[in-house]
């Protein structure tokens, strides 16, 4: 890693814990316009909820004291886990109490927050106030994810925050180490590379599982997210591990009357879903002791603790792993590649039929329930400046504008993290975020009961994804989906 960008990865770290002083380093353009705009809104406190992730940190920690000391306005954003800011955010605008005029919408749940009326129609409501648009904010510099949070007469309902595809990392410095290479041509008869296949991947694993054990080192084959009690697990399976395997939407047809099982033409319980399963719990089996309790934060953390060769992990966290020595062990020793891919994946992906992991991200909505609508506006043009988009880039390997990609800071960076800019830029389209189901929290709570019952080995695979498949057809028919 070059010296002068482990000093600013450094640097950048200090200036997150310290947010107002990193903020007073952003240079805005047209700072006269927003003081002006930001002047009929005195007194106004802004309030947000989102989760503590990079990107929702830059936020609270650097963008809300940049934009209170152009504006005047002041911008609280609370951080919280992944489950209260749901609970809150939707407690609040289901009750019409009006707590907060920013919500974090992740990409999988926008679909019943426009089901619901919840959200307010930002390119409507720019329109219909011209005084509040911002020069520098252009709705046509969105990355194609903005199209994620559009509504069906194609109005912006979301301003896209963080937007990131869940990657394959892998420990550059061990596949690249001399003695592990050619003791795993002996063992393999093949060359030491990211694997293509499940069938590497796993002897990948398997091999490096083993060589560390034999040399009493705590360094394992794979990462798993596989907690079993918490969503992560469930969504790692169905939106990373099952499309790899062919296994698209959850394995639920919606142009077949929404069939999950096999019996009635969908594929939940198809024998690629159950060899997708099986795959993923003997990696488990070779992971970390803890990946049996990992969300999507712990897999991070313990791919930064060098706990594991290689793993998919999403890849908001690849900045602070590959750069940030204050959090990360394997800093500059980190490379990216596309997940294994059964058979015939990559071609359904490319056609545009498929797809082979999952683009993950979120937007800042507006709830029709705030109070303060217009000074909010403000604030989420603000999040979509070009100059401050740039920052963000830096601070966690999100982008959701064009221009960002030309940045030179994003470059430099680009070349950090082994491409991962290029690959989200020029890839990204064979990815896919979670399918349009306004029904998706009620499926995902009415199925991950018997989920943890697989992990936990109380039900066999077989046996658990036919029980999923017809517990999903079933509350499909409960909630008028299925006819």
């Amino acid at each position: 890693m070059k010296t002068a960008f482990r000093a600013g990865a450094s640097a950048l770290a200090i200036a997150l814990a310290a947010g107002a002083a990193f903020a007073q380093e952003l240079q805005i353009e047209n700072e006269s316009w927003w003081q002006e705009a930001g002047a009929r809104f005195d007194g106004v406190t802004l309030r947000g909820v989102t989760e503590s992730t990079p990107p929702s940190n830059f936020i609270s920690d650097v963008l809300a004291p940049k934009f209170e000391e152009l504006t005047g306005i002041r911008v609280d954003v609370e951080t919280t886990s992944w489950d209260q800011m749901y609970d809150k955010a939707i407690k609040d605008m289901e009750a019409g109490t009006g707590i907060y005029d920013m919500i974090y919408i992740e990409q999988d749940i926008v679909y019943a927050y426009l089901a619901r009326d919840f959200l307010v129609n930002i390119s409507q409501a720019l329109e219909e106030n011209p005084d509040l648009k911002a020069a520098g904010y252009a709705e046509e510099n969105f990355t194609t994810f903005a199209d994620n949070f559009r509504g069906e007469d194609g109005d912006l309902y979301g301003i896209p925050m963080e937007a990131f595809i869940k990657i394959y990392l892998y420990r550059t410095d061990l596949f690249g180490d001399e003695e592990i290479r050619a003791a795993f041509q002996e063992q393999t008869g093949r060359e030491l590379e990211p694997a293509k296949t499940h069938e590497e991947y796993a002897e990948i694993a398997q091999f490096f599982t083993s060589w560390f054990q034999d040399k009493g080192e705590d360094v394992w084959g794979s990462t798993a997210q596989a907690h079993t009690g918490h969503p992560a697990s469930w969504y790692e399976f169905f939106e990373s591990v099952a499309p790899t395997f062919g296994v698209y939407n959850w394995g639920i047809d919606p142009d077949n009357n929404y069939a999950a099982s096999v019996e009635n033409g969908g594929t939940m319980n198809s024998d690629e879903a159950k060899e997708a399963m099986t795959w993923w719990l003997s990696m488990r089996d070779i992971a970390p002791p803890e990946s049996v309790q990992s969300t999507w934060t712990e897999v991070a953390t313990t791919f930064a603790a060098g706990r594991a060769a290689q793993g998919l992990v999403y890849g908001e966290n690849a900045a602070w792993i590959a750069t940030d020595d204050t959090k990360s062990r394997v800093v500059g020793n980190v490379g990216v590649a596309l997940p294994p891919l059964a058979e015939g994946v990559m071609e359904a992906a490319e056609s545009g039929e498929g797809y082979i992991g999952y683009y993950d991200g979120g937007a800042f909505g507006l709830p029709v329930t705030s109070k303060n609508q217009d000074a909010s506006l403000l604030f989420l043009q603000f999040m979509a400046l070009p100059e401050v988009q740039e920052e963000w880039a830096i601070a966690a390997p999100r982008i959701t504008l064009d221009s960002t990609y030309d940045s030179p800071k994003v470059a430099e960076l680009n070349e950090e993290l082994g491409g991962y800019y290029d690959m989200l830029r020029d890839q990204g389209y064979l990815f896919k975020g979670a399918p349009a189901y306004p029904f998706h929290a009620q499926l995902r709570e009415a199925t991950a009961p018997i989920f943890y019952q697989i992990l936990t080995g109380d039900l066999g695979v077989d046996e658990g994804l036919d029980q999923m498949a017809a517990t999903a057809e079933q509350e499909l028919s409960d909630l008028g989906y299925r006819q």
